[in-house]
């Protein structure tokens, strides 16, 4: 689905002093998931996020122990968002082709939006590459969900059919499909690129069953 750079909301049930603290948290975290998206997490210092937020030092580690629990933060926000998203697509199609082709039109959505700076997993993958790093782990456990809630639409699509394919393929094309979208968008221009996504998907689910 898209790429949010709003983070997760914490409860609402908690005291005056707990609120206040939330608030401090929801604007750190905001602050600095806007700026990591647009232009980079390494690129974005914590004194940045402290200028912008605003917010004191000691607001900031009450919160976020590092930097790297920040940036942690702020992946499990875009992951509960996009989560949010895709189960809202899939509840409100009256067929599991129609939430993928719903799906996809997000996706194909989110590369005209003016602040598209691509997928932020693959952004933070590119910029944590060691295979133990917990950045790329919560980066993995996106992918993971994220093909195997195609993989079961795709499955429910496929059905008994004769030609049926293997749905875990037809799931891993759309991530393939996606990622060459979310990077050659603004080379190859938003509507070419999108509109060729949503004909692959479309061949995904008229070719392969």
């Amino acid at each position: 689905m898209a790429t949010p750079i709003r983070p997760a909301h914490e409860g609402q049930n908690s005291s005056a002093g707990r609120r206040g603290r939330s608030e401090a948290r929801e604007r750190l975290l905001s602050t600095a998931s806007a700026l990591f998206y647009r232009e980079g997490i390494r690129a974005v210092g914590v004194e940045r996020i402290l200028a912008e937020a605003p917010a004191t030092r000691a607001t900031f580690y009450r919160h976020f122990p590092s930097k790297e629990d920040l940036v942690l933060a702020y992946l499990r926000g875009v992951d509960a968002h996009i989560r949010s998203d895709t189960q809202a697509a899939i509840e409100a199609a009256p067929s599991p082709a129609d939430a993928l082709r719903a799906i996809g039109a997000a996706v194909a959505d989110d590369l005209a939006r003016p602040e598209f700076r691509g997928c932020a997993f693959l952004n933070a993958a590119n910029e944590y590459p060691g295979p133990d790093d917990p950045v790329r782990q919560v980066v993995l456990e996106h992918r993971a969900w994220y093909v195997a809630t195609l993989t079961e639409l795709f499955t429910r699509v496929f059905g008994d059919s004769p030609r049926r394919g293997k749905p875990e393929h037809a799931a891993r094309h759309f991530v393939m499909m996606r990622d060459g979208a979310m990077t050659g968008a603004h080379l190859d221009g938003v509507e070419s690129v999108g509109g060729a996504f949503q004909r692959g998907v479309e061949g995904l689910l008229t070719v392969l069953h």
